[in-house]
């Protein structure tokens, strides 16, 4: 069954590339510009099985209190963050949230895709 990833970046060519380069690599993607768009798709697509997403965007709740919330409501999906300016402390991330700093290598983020099982 082919993973379906949910990119959350405000940034639309932040959001393009990113979502570029995981379908390239054989995922679906699904694409939000901020977290409250995120979370409507969630509620509609329960095939949603990761949710990448950066940290700073506008709008009711940045990418941490996100990743926070699709813990609470969806536990086994999968967190990625990603940010270029705020490091969060692991104890500020859910549990099994994986942290990139941006600019991130693709093949960084393909090979925590790929662990994903």
């Amino acid at each position: 069954m082919t993973k379906t990833v949910l990119v959350v970046e405000d940034e639309l060519i932040i959001r393009m590339s990113t979502a570029a380069v995981i379908e390239d690599a054989g995922y679906v993607v699904i694409e939000a510009s901020n977290a409250d768009e995120a979370i409507t798709l969630l509620e509609t697509r329960p095939e949603i099985r990761v949710v990448f997403s950066d940290i700073e965007m506008p709008g009711s709740m940045n990418g941490l209190k996100l990743i926070h919330a699709v813990r609470q409501r969806w536990p086994p999906a999968v967190l990625i963050l990603a940010s270029g300016r705020v490091s969060p402390l692991v104890a500020d991330m859910p549990e099994k949230t994986v942290f990139l700093r941006k600019p991130y290598a693709e093949d960084d983020l393909l090979r925590v895709l790929a662990e994903v099982d």
